[in-house]
């Protein structure tokens, strides 16, 4: 999976179409991620210790990741990530259109 938490995506598909939003979290195993803003939920919260209210309360439901993009801020359009690696070998992720670096943090292999 390409994306990452932190990265802005657009919806391609579904009821939320059109909208921008945040990755909060990703599900890898399930291939989902969870936008900020996006494909909200109700969910009733029965009454507990920590919680004595209890109630109602919407938030962010999983999204299949083939029904998000990237969305590059910049050029205001969706794109598709590419990787590329660097004069020391190391892997980084490119605007496919544009051939620009997305970023050039990569991780540390433990």
């Amino acid at each position: 999976m390409k994306l990452r938490v932190g990265d802005t995506v657009q919806v391609i598909a579904g009821s939320d179409k059109g909208k921008t939003g945040e990755i909060i979290q990703i599900l890898r195993k399930e291939d989902r991620v969870i936008v900020e803003g996006v494909n909200m939920v109700t969910k009733h919260i029965k009454p507990s210790q920590t919680d004595p209210e209890g109630g109602i309360v919407t938030r962010e439901a999983p999204i299949h990741v083939s029904n998000v993009a990237y969305y590059d801020s910049k050029a205001k359009e969706t794109v598709k990530i590419g990787y590329d690696f660097d004069s020391e070998g190391k892997k980084f992720r490119i605007n496919k259109k544009t051939g620009k670096a997305l970023d050039k943090t990569t991780k540390k292999k433990k």
